[in-house]
């Protein structure tokens, strides 16, 4: 009662952050006149005079109201579009690294353009982050002519774009993408071994479009870059026949829905040990013991794959392949796969071609890719319903902007029916209905199967109309273009972030692109426009009169915003519409999440099949259980993220460390250190503290030396020497294995030696790395087993997370010195002048494709001979005396050696 008080006397927190950006909108108002009497040369000029601005000191905020300006009359001239005074609010609260929640239809494309210009101003980049690569090529085509008139270039990044195409993407002013382009690009930045390989710029300000399904719906999924790991197709084949036969009887397994969970229960335990001893699958003993455990995962991910998993919902087969199918959009995600054997799983169940197993070379959580950027902001029609979410991970606020016109949609309570049979036929026959009238119709269904049994139920009573998902997606554009003529049907599965207005009449801008692809001749090109311009006209008006755009939801979704995105759909800019879901007792979201009362309250009710029951409390009933989906699902995105940020907090550190190296002219220091590490663990291992010569491992120690430095010493003769201890013992060794690195160093030349040492480090860092998150993922899978032992899962996995990663940098320094070790130099093969320089492989450096390491070698035209330990290059006297002037007595001798300059040519006779 109180907050409802506080709310009516001083108005809600959104209304307050509104009325401070309604205060600057009469600013940037008053400026029009003097913009419009501006030439096109003097606008577009004002870019360079704001951008002297900043660089004298002036601030990104004191230029807002002026660059507002510039951009919404450079937008009239250039687009023929002028921003709305809500549009001018939205763009502040994306510039402010705000969330603005605009309904469909308000405009936010244009939107975006006004936080664009004037980010974009710092020459530190702008990203746009779209939800699919058609959106992001559309969008970086029409807003790019607006940029290049006011002087600022823009970028697209796509798929299979070649490398140089992608860093001059990034070095415009202004890049589009999607979010999962611009996150893998990061991720294969940091696999690349020189500065120059990069695409990437540092990250300024990115502005994320459909924010909710990027940030929130795609968030359930870390973007992941992998290998090929060990192939096992034949037993996937083997334990899916199994399968088939266990999954016939219910008795045998445990689905849990409501947490996509399936169990065997002790029956299917011993029958599938029966069924896979039959097979020849099982070796002694039961499948639970340690020799089976291969066994059991691939039973495990079969059994997931044959309940929890239906194709034409969860995926698709097109062509032989398996694709997979977003819940959110309906579209297909193509070259997305489930890890851990599951998409393996699924592929034998369909008898398609088993791709081979993946191993993970990184990853990364949309969540931590998009808290890199210093300053973020995004909108969507429906943010309000995650608000506490974004706050909670992203730390960003959602401003909720008015409409531009006010809202004529009118929202009929939800129909609720006992079976889905009834519910859909009363769909079908409310279609025909409004049909009759001239209304267009928008029906959403939540699954491709749904939305082709609707379409058979259409086709039997000779209703004609339109399919949209994921096997028609190459016509989307066009039977989008056409959702609002008269009479048009469109059964679409799922709406969320497709990024285009369902305009009353039709798309006249989308209908004349599909002309343009089908008429070549200008005129007749000029000619068929116009008659379509006057045909949509007269049938806006017609569809206007006939009550706007009618939208049928066929289920409510687990997400409130799903359902209001597709309800937004109709009435856009004031236009009429009406919406209305029908529901059914079968449907997921009432039969897994609703009350066990609901039933028993129709009943009682007296409902009879093929009535229907219409109640604002069903609704409210309805409500509380998505917003009990919605928390359990944000707990689930919690959960993920914080063992995530465990390996975040890794990821940095390697990252930045791996540039580190990656920048470095001469890594040598790190290889010295590097070099003292190894030898003092390798010492530690087998000289105790404190402890008798007596106690002392030195065979192991002399094993150990020869297999990591490649050094055969003889350290049980150095043990029985007086005074002997692990000290001397350490610098003994330290000054072997200089000698022995100075030699190779001669014996390459300085150049080559450094290149040598660089790409050693960092291909060791990198596999190192990517047997760590192999590690990480198998300690996830089980640590919360832990908690049966009274211990808290999280802090167990950053503890033993913590332990693995000390051992990651051990075991790479180790591998670092291994290999050094063992790097040769050998003559080069004679070669005729005409034969070109071996090229080198893909991805290296040039001059690598001739390393070799152990067994490899090294050919250097014109490298030294090999010095023996301790000897040093002979060098004139000229070049010694400027050597001696101008080299620091502690710094590495200019000779390449890898000794100080006091132990080499600069030694003391």
């Amino acid at each position: 009662m109180f907050a409802r008080l506080a709310r009516a006397v001083f108005g809600s927190a959104n209304d307050r952050l509104l009325k401070g950006y309604q205060r600057r909108v009469p600013e940037i108002n008053a400026l029009e006149p003097a913009m419009q009497a501006l030439s096109d040369a003097e606008l577009s000029a004002k870019t360079a005079e704001f951008r002297k601005r900043l660089a004298d000191g002036a601030s990104l905020d004191s230029l807002q109201c002026e660059a507002f300006a510039v951009c919404r009359e450079a937008s009239r001239r250039v687009l023929g579009k002028r921003h709305f005074d809500v549009q001018l609010i939205g763009g502040m609260v994306l510039h402010d690294g705000r969330i603005a929640e605009m309904r469909t239809g308000e405009g936010k494309t244009l939107v975006a353009t006004l936080a664009v210009y004037l980010n974009a101003l710092t020459g530190k980049g702008v990203h746009v982050v779209t939800v699919n690569d058609y959106l992001a090529g559309r969008d970086a085509a029409e807003m790019g002519r607006l940029y290049s008139f006011l002087g600022l270039t823009t970028g697209v990044i796509i798929p299979n774009l070649p490398d140089d195409q992608r860093r001059a993407a990034y070095g415009a002013d202004i890049t589009y993408g999607t979010n999962n382009e611009f996150g893998f690009d990061y991720l294969r930045d940091n696999m690349k071994y020189t500065q120059e390989e990069m695409v990437q710029r540092d990250f300024n300000y990115a502005i994320v479009d459909e924010v909710d399904s990027i940030l929130i719906d795609e968030a359930r999924t870390p973007l992941i870059i992998s290998g090929p790991a060990e192939d096992s197709s034949d037993l996937y084949h083997a334990v899916d026949e199994v399968m088939k036969e266990l999954v016939r009887d219910p008795v045998n397994y445990e689905k849990d829905e409501k947490h996509r969970t399936v169990i065997l229960t002790e029956e299917g335990t011993h029958r599938v040990e029966e069924l896979l001893q039959e097979a020849g699958l099982l070796q002694e003993g039961g499948l639970y013991d340690i020799h089976n455990v291969a066994v059991v995962h691939h039973v495990q991910q079969a059994l997931r794959a044959h309940t929890l998993f239906a194709r034409d919902v969860d995926y698709i087969v097109r062509d032989g392949k398996l694709i997979l199918i977003d819940e959110f959009t309906g579209r297909m995600m193509d070259g997305r796969r489930y890890s851990e054997g599951l998409h393996q799983a699924l592929e034998a169940k369909e008898h398609v071609e088993i791709q081979q197993e993946n191993q993970t070379l990184a990853s990364i959580t949309f969540q931590n890719y998009f808290r890199l950027y210093p300053k973020l902001s995004g909108m969507t029609g429906t943010a309000m319903t995650e608000a506490d979410e974004f706050a909670e991970i992203y730390n960003l606020t959602v401003v909720e902007i008015p409409t531009n016109l006010p809202v004529r949609r009118h929202d009929t309570d939800d129909e609720v029916y006992l079976t889905a049979a009834e519910k859909f036929q009363a769909v079908a026959n409310l279609i025909k209905e409004v049909h009759a009238t001239g209304q267009p119709i928008l029906v959403g269904t939540t699954s491709i199967e749904k939305s082709e049994y609707l379409s058979q139920l259409l086709r039997q009573q000779g209703v004609p109309h339109n399919v949209l998902n994921a096997r028609h997606h190459e016509k989307e554009s066009r039977i989008v273009a056409q959702a609002g003529m008269p009479g048009a049907i469109t059964i679409a599965t799922n709406m969320a972030g497709r990024g285009t207005d369902i305009k009353l009449g039709g798309n006249l801008e989308m209908m004349a692109d599909a002309v343009r692809e089908d008429e070549a001749d200008e005129a007749r090109h000029q000619d068929l426009i116009e008659q379509l311009r006057a045909r949509v006209e007269a049938d806006h008006e017609t569809v206007h009169k006939a009550g706007g755009l009618y939208v049928i939801g066929t289920e409510r979704h687990e997400s409130r915003r799903v359902d209001n995105q597709l309800r937004g759909r109709s009435g856009r800019q004031g236009d009429p519409g009406n919406s209305r879901f029908f529901l059914s007792l079968e449907d997921d979201l009432i039969r897994i999440f609703g009350t066990d009362r609901m039933g028993g309250m129709m009943q009682k009710l007296g409902l009879k099949e093929g009535e229907a029951i219409i109640h604002p409390w069903l609704n409210k009933a309805l409500e509380k259980a998505q917003k009990k989906v919605e928390a359990r699902n944000f707990d689930m995105r919690k959960n993920t993220l914080k063992y995530d940020d465990v390996m975040n907090d890794q990821r940095k550190e390697v990252y930045a460390q791996r540039r580190e190296f990656m920048n470095a002219s001469d890594v040598s220091p790190i290889i010295a250190e590097t070099r003292q590490h190894v030898i003092e663990d390798l010492v530690e291992a087998h000289i105790p503290e404190k402890s008798f010569a007596e106690a002392w491992d030195m065979k192991g120690l002399h094993d150990e030396l020869q297999t990591v430095l490649n050094l055969d010493l003889p350290v049980e003769e150095w043990a029985q020497e007086d005074g002997m201890d692990e000290e001397h013992m350490i610098a003994r060794i330290e000054e072997a294995a200089l000698k022995a690195h100075a030699a190779k160093a001669a014996a390459l030349g300085p150049e080559m030696m450094r290149l040598v040492e660089k790409h050693v480090l960092l291909h060791s860092f990198d596999g190192v790395w990517k047997e760590h998150l192999h590690a990480l993922d198998q300690l996830r899978q089980g640590i919360g087993l832990r908690a049966y032992g009274q211990r808290d899962p999280l802090n167990e996995y950053k503890r033993e997370a913590f332990l693995m990663f000390t051992s990651m940098l051990a075991e790479m320094r180790r591998q670092v010195m291994q290999t050094l070790s063992r790097v040769e130099a050998v003559a080069p093969p004679p070669v005729e002048e005409s034969t070109p320089f071996p090229p080198s492989l893909p991805g290296e450096e040039p001059g690598l494709g001739q390393m070799g390491f152990g067994q490899g070698s090294f050919e250097q035209a014109g490298s030294p001979a090999a010095l023996a330990p301790g000897e040093s290059e002979v060098v004139d006297a000229e070049t010694l005396a400027e050597w001696n002037a101008g080299t620091p007595r502690n710094a590495p001798c200019p000779c390449g050696s890898g000794l100080k300059f006091k132990h080499c040519h600069g030694r003391l006779s």
